[in-house]
């Protein structure tokens, strides 16, 4: 009888580099309430948001992902070609086929490797990042590229006071490979499908196109319901991502939870009970929520600013549509340099 052969995979990996990408216009509170009954006052009370980044209407998703794709790849000291696997992470891909990852490995040099998107919302960056890892693992790649990238700004309803002040556009990428000691810990990631609805395209496309409905779809959310969910739900993630990991809050030098709003960060971070020094990324006040991007993002700023070191152990934990999530502890990659 044949005997099919297996693979050997790497058991410690980590994050190798890590590359950003934001849009060069910048969008105020000001300029949003040009289009709604609102101040900068309110919503930089109720979000931590101060400004948000917007792509040209000639940027896409996938250029992007490229430009933060190529700058991770060359703070990991690697080329395109050393890359076996590209996961692009996004909902605003704006084609539903083909996947926007085909396209963007292609452009990093990265020919014939494996590449796909994956569209979890918010969350989307932490199921690339669990995927990643269990392929290196596993055996089939050695070195996967992950890039959470978001193009918000064209889904949103500008006139609609309820979520157009929140998101913003934007990419973070990350390399994740062989390391020395192991700097990824396990991945705890789920779904609650119960509020499926909760954010939302409001018109899938058969019924917008069947209908005399001049408006297209957008993106809606029940703000309230999501802020209950995550303030109280995610804390748990959070502490099941650590015991899978084995180590305690007080580990932790870096907390990166999804820039989704500051207040929901600063309710997650003190049910941690984070120590005193503790960095808690706030990416979101001059960023928004990118969505996808926002944990590669705020990573970034952190590395970039000296807030914190390569190296450090860092909670990450992401929370959006669907409702999903997916939290993990890390070791912080290399400062970028590009």
């Amino acid at each position: 009888m044949a005997v099919i052969a297996d693979t050997t995979g790497i058991k410690n990996i980590g994050m190798l580099g890590i590359g950003a990408y934001r849009p060069e216009r910048v969008v105020t509170n000001e300029e949003i309430c040009q289009h709604i009954d609102s101040s900068d006052e309110w919503i930089y009370t109720r979000t931590g948001i101060k400004t948000r980044r917007f792509a040209r209407r000639d940027e896409s998703v996938m250029e992007m992902a490229v430009n933060a794709g190529r700058k991770a790849i060359a703070n990991a000291l690697l080329h395109g070609s050393d890359i076996d696997a590209v996961i692009l992470a996004t909902n605003t891909h704006l084609l539903q086929t083909p996947a926007g990852a085909t396209k963007v490995a292609t452009e990093l040099g990265a020919n014939g490797v494996p590449a796909f998107d994956v569209t979890v919302g918010c969350a989307g960056f932490g199921y690339g990042m669990a995927l990643a890892s269990d392929m290196i693992r596993g055996g089939s790649a050695t070195h996967v590229l992950v890039i959470g990238a978001e193009q918000l700004s064209v889904t949103l309803d500008m006139t609609d006071r309820t979520n157009c002040f929140i998101f913003g556009d934007g990419a973070g990428a990350v390399v994740v490979g062989p390391t020395e000691e192991q700097e990824l810990g396990p991945v705890v990631w789920g779904s609650d499908g119960s509020q499926f609805n909760a954010i939302r395209q409001d018109l899938d496309w058969v019924t917008f196109l069947d209908s005399d409905r001049k408006q297209r779809p957008y993106l809606r959310l029940e703000g309230t319901a999501v802020f209950r969910w995550a303030a109280f739900e995610m804390g748990k993630v959070a502490h099941r991502a650590l015991e899978a990991a084995k180590i305690g809050a007080e580990d932790l030098d870096v907390f990166v939870p999804h820039q989704a709003n500051a207040r929901i960060n600063e309710l997650l971070a003190r049910s941690l009970k984070l120590r005193e020094d503790a960095v808690v990324a706030n990416d979101i006040e001059y960023t928004g929520n990118t969505s996808a991007a926002s944990i590669p993002l705020a990573m970034e700023d952190l590395l970039s600013t000296g807030k914190a070191q390569p190296g450090q152990t860092a909670l990450l934990l992401g929370f959006g549509a669907g409702l999903s999530y997916a939290s993990q502890v890390v070791k912080l990659p290399p400062v970028p340099f590009e």
